[in-house]
């Protein structure tokens, strides 16, 4: 019983890994499965190794390129969607502050507390910093959820890089012949044991993720193969 409560109080910290999980997460399955992809792609339409190891490294060099830039710009756009409703909250305090005590006392009555305490918590919150309490509960903006690019952008690149080195690894050096198979076999075992590791770093059950990612790095490796095969570039 004590190591399920100590259990039930770990998990409630694994929402402050939310924002770095996503960002490595998704760069790492990334990494994987587009240069995997790639490198199928070639594979299929190719018996020679050097151009799949062409293909497999400007597609890491470019995703992960690609990866950190994408997420900065992205999150830096959420930045300034935050930064500017900060701005506009402090010029309503400073133009209405009354008014802003009641919006916030009404958010504290709609999750359950009495008209009078809503009224107390709101009056004392707005006391000791009122701009932090309608960032925090009125606009949802907290030290967990705000945006960070920088880290963002890290996370994602060095993911991808780290995911999209396997498949290189792959190509590198496993047989020219059937050289799909490998690429396939192996990137379903990195994107399965990818998905169990974010699964039990974010706290939740391993089944699901790793069904999930697997089952669409199927489908996606799946079309690019078709693709090369279709195509049957003569790459010699």
């Amino acid at each position: 019983m004590k190591s399920e409560l100590v259990d039930d109080y770990l998990a409630v910290h694994y929402v402050q890994r939310s924002n770095w999980l996503r960002a490595a997460v998704l760069g790492a399955n990334d990494g994987i499965l587009s240069t995997s992809s790639l490198a199928i792609g070639v594979a299929a339409a190719s018996n020679l190794r050097d151009p799949i190891i062409l293909a497999t490294l400007a597609g890491l060099v470019a995703g992960a390129l690609s990866m950190a830039a994408g997420e900065y710009v992205s999150v830096s756009s959420q930045t300034d969607v935050e930064k500017a409703d900060i701005k506009r909250e402090k010029v309503e305090l400073e133009e209405m502050p009354e008014i802003e005590l009641q919006r916030l006392a009404s958010i504290y009555e709609e999750r359950g507390l009495s008209k009078q305490t809503a009224q107390l918590v709101a009056l004392e919150l707005t006391q000791k910093d009122a701009l932090a309490a309608h960032v925090r509960d009125e606009l949802g903006i907290n030290q967990i959820s705000q945006a960070h690019p920088i880290q963002a952008a890290m996370a994602s690149g060095a993911s991808f890089t780290v995911g999209g080195i396997l498949p290189l690894l792959v190509a590198l050096f496993m047989p020219i012949e059937q050289m799909e198979i490998y690429l396939y076999g192996s990137a379903i075992l990195f994107l399965a044991i990818l998905g169990a590791v974010s699964a039990r770093t974010g706290g939740s059950p391993i089944l699901k993720p790793v069904l999930r990612i697997t089952f669409w790095g199927t489908v996606a490796m799946g079309i690019t193969a078709l693709i090369g095969y279709v195509f049957g570039v003569n790459l010699a």
